[in-house]
């Protein structure tokens, strides 16, 4: 009995301690012996390899994995409503809208609006611009008249005073009266020439200062008249790249629908997308518990949950290093990671749910030797 328990003891020590399985021998006993009983000997089965296991953790690897995830266009352009600049424009209409679905070409009318107010604004721009110019036409002119009428009033002054000093020169040999009088005079002339001076400086300052208010005037009216050319120019949206055409929903009323034609839209709000379905990836989202069984570079399988008959070889491009929070519950942490997708297909389109199988590469777990134990068989 003494002998079996020991043998007992013994296994479970290989079996639990170094992580591999041994064959059992039973201790034989006098009363269990084969030849005592004459019953056959046992069999002796080797162990069963122990299955892959990821290491450090002991828990068992599947040979792959499978993460769901959004298809989505590696090359895609969204078509919002244009902000006008200069102005504030509550809604657009639009006149011109693709059919859902059709393909678009480089070059090709994506969407147009309504352009004539802004052609509008422009034509009544360029009238104030004209009017404008006239102007200051007319106010240079009046200023070259009056700078004429005063340049000649300060020459006429000059004359006086050149005058009024030659007369100056007679005082000695004129009475006392009359050379105080021509002193007189010549202070006048001179005090008038000094005011015509003065005011001359000062009419041509205002003159410059009425005609930059005008000037002024023009510029923001030229500006004016830039903007609402832009925002003509704005009202039409060409295609960049070939693709097909994927219309967004707004709001109407109390319930979405999608953009039409006719409708009136608010600058800012995306009317659709252009998409390019030859170059296509999945966005997929892996649990904290499975990230490092995914890499970069890794291949594997993609399947449309809406045609399972369409598969596609993926490879993983790579995989965000921080985790985000989960959209179930906040204590569960998901990382991103963007598969590539191999191929293309009509069928293959974006915002389909699609599930990539990934294989995963085991490692086996390396055996520990058991801590050494003291003395009294504690370790």
């Amino acid at each position: 009995m003494a002998a079996g328990i020991a043998a007992a003891v013994v296994c479970a020590w290989l079996v639990f301690g170094t992580g591999r399985e041994v064959p059992v021998v039973h201790a034989q006993t006098a009363s269990s012996s084969p030849v005592a009983t004459g019953a056959p000997p046992p069999v002796v089965r080797p162990a069963a390899p122990a299955e892959p296991l990821r290491q450090g953790s002991g828990v068992k690897v599947p040979a792959s994995i499978r993460v769901a995830g959004t298809v989505e266009a590696v090359r895609a352009r969204t078509v919002i409503v244009p902000r006008m600049a200069g102005q504030t424009v509550p809604t657009l209409v639009i006149t011109k809208l693709p059919k859902p679905g059709s393909r678009v070409k480089v070059g090709d009318i994506l969407v147009e609006f309504d352009r004539q107010e802004q052609q509008r604004i422009a034509r009544d721009r360029q009238a104030e611009l004209i009017d404008l110019d006239n102007q200051i036409a007319k106010k240079k002119a009046d200023q070259a008249t009056s700078r004429a009428r005063d340049e000649s009033e300060l020459t006429s002054a000059q004359h006086d005073v050149d005058r009024a000093r030659m007369e100056t020169l007679k005082n000695p040999f004129l009475p006392a009266i009359d050379a105080e009088k021509t002193n007189l005079g010549l202070e006048q002339q001179t005090a008038r020439l000094k005011q015509l001076q003065d005011t001359f400086a000062l009419k041509r300052k205002a003159a410059e200062a009425d005609l930059r208010i005008v000037e002024i005037r023009r510029e923001r009216s030229e500006r004016a008249r830039q903007y609402a050319e832009g925002n003509a120019a704005l009202m039409e949206i060409r295609s960049t790249f070939s693709g097909v055409v994927v219309l967004k929903s707004m709001y109407k009323g109390m319930s979405m629908g999608e953009v039409l034609e006719g409708d009136e839209v608010r600058p800012g709000l995306p009317i659709l997308d252009v998409v390019d379905p030859s170059i296509m990836q999945v966005r997929a989202r892996v649990n904290q518990a499975d990230a490092s069984l995914i890499h970069a570079g890794q291949v594997g399988k993609v399947r449309l949950d809406a045609y399972p008959d369409l598969v596609f070889d993926g490879k993983v491009e790579f995989i965000t290093p921080i985790a985000v929070m989960s959209q179930i519950t906040p204590k569960v942490r998901q990382f991103v990671a963007v598969i590539s997708i191999k191929g293309k297909h009509e069928r293959l389109m974006p915002d389909l749910s699609a599930s990539i199988d990934l294989p995963t590469t085991a490692v086996p777990v390396k055996p520990v030797a058991p801590a050494p134990r003291a003395p009294g068989g504690r370790p």
